[in-house]
């Protein structure tokens, strides 16, 4: 019987294991393919071009479609009025670049938007 090397490769970003074939390299490290991805196209909160294709969506019949995540943390913010980033992160259970992803989705929407208080970041309704 033949002896399979795969080689497993740690991503330098999240620590996730990736089969050798499967990493990619990045300015030096060796990401997983979502990491490598993030690292192509990072996350643009403030995208005038994404607003502009989120307001023609809005006026859709229906309005725009939220995923479930979405649903919740723009409930969480309406309900509160305002919501720490660290209190959204704890309260949806997700990790911070999940949620700022979340976010932003709903920033181009113009359903919440952010505001800094100090050196705190607090989610509000747009």
């Amino acid at each position: 019987m033949a002896e399979t090397n795969i080689q497993v490769v740690i991503c330098a970003q999240c620590g996730t294991e990736t089969e050798g074939a499967e990493a990619r390299e990045y300015a030096g490290q060796q990401l997983c393919e979502d990491c490598f991805m993030e690292a192509l196209s990072p996350l643009r909160t403030c995208d005038p071009w994404a607003v502009h294709l989120a307001r023609s969506l809005k006026d859709q019949p229906g309005g725009p479609m939220l995923t479930a995540t979405q649903r919740r943390l723009y409930d969480l913010v309406k309900e509160k009025g305002e919501v720490s980033m660290a209190e959204a992160i704890q309260a949806m259970n997700l990790p911070e670049a999940e949620l700022r992803r979340e976010f932003a989705t709903l920033r181009h929407l113009e359903l919440l938007r952010a505001c800094k208080k100090g050196d705190l970041i607090f989610l509000i309704p747009f």
